[in-house]
């Protein structure tokens, strides 16, 4: 696994490949800051609030969860127009974890900026309807969707825990959750997700400098060193959908060293799924 970029990131998280400009994103949440590359060399996109994860509507809009809620932003311009407020009257949370679902919904969490115990939740944005799906959750992260769509998985990673909900057909809970993983007992805090086409769900562990692939039924499959000790969330791209960028954080490590912060590039041993557009 190499460097993808050398502009660090005291929190990166909600790297995201946009399969219309065939290429990668991800969010630099305590700078307020959205990053890319392309041929041209690297792009940046600043904001007035904290911004942590998006989903893709079309070629140049992507929906973005921020600290005050849902928002648009034109790649074109660097125009930020809000969609929907969340938690817009609370200063004391922030968007974390999120992803698109296999609907053309998108699900995102929020917590409270210190980690607060208890005080996030996890939302769902789907066709002009928000509503609010789990409530009490620390660190929301691991938002991620089976092939079908009729399965989402989510983390909290101050419980260390991962958890499996059924989902209907237009992509709403049905019934209860389960535990899917208890990832005490491995010493592992799941932090960011995504499942691969063979099913694997890949999940970058907090501390750990790694990404980890979990069969469908739990068991522990291989995994891909990263150079950053806090690996927080991968993204399959390319074309071929082996491409696998996994955001690091250089957040709570004192005398962060140059390979803290950075994004990295690696193969995947299986490629991953394309992320589905957002509909609004």
């Amino acid at each position: 696994m190499k460097p993808f970029d050398d502009r660090h990131c005291d929190l990166g998280e909600g790297p995201l490949w946009h399969p219309e400009r065939g290429q990668f994103f991800w969010f630099d949440i305590l700078n307020r800051r959205l990053l890319s590359r392309d041929d041209t060399g690297p792009l940046e996109w600043r904001f007035d609030r904290m911004a942590s994860a998006a989903g893709w509507v079309d070629r140049d809009l992507l929906l973005i969860a921020t600290e005050t809620g849902l928002a648009l932003l034109d790649l074109r311009d660097g125009r930020l127009e809000d969609l929907v407020p969340v938690e817009a009257d609370d200063h004391g949370t922030r968007s974390n974890d999120g992803r698109a679902d296999r609907q053309g919904g998108f699900w995102f969490g929020t917590m409270g900026k210190a980690a607060e115990f208890g005080r996030g939740a996890i939302y769902r944005y789907f066709r002009g309807e928000l509503r609010r799906l789990v409530e009490a959750v620390t660190i929301p992260n691991a938002i991620c969707f089976s092939a079908d769509g009729r399965l989402a998985h989510y983390a909290d990673t101050q419980a260390g825990m991962v958890w499996r909900q059924p989902l209907d057909a237009e992509g709403w809970p049905l019934g209860d959750r389960q535990v899917f993983l208890d990832c005490r007992p491995m010493g592992l805090e799941p932090d960011g997700a995504v499942i691969d086409a063979g099913g694997a769900i890949c999940i970058a562990c907090w501390g750990a400098g790694r990404v980890i692939r979990f069969a469908p039924e739990g068991q522990r499959l291989d995994e891909i060193a990263v150079g950053g000790l806090h690996s927080s969330c991968p993204a399959h791209g390319g074309g071929d959908m082996r491409d696998l960028l996994v955001t690091t954080a250089r957040q709570g490590i004192e005398n962060a060293d140059a390979a803290q912060g950075l994004p990295y590039l690696a193969r995947a041993s299986v490629a991953g799924l394309s992320e589905p557009r957002v509909i609004l």
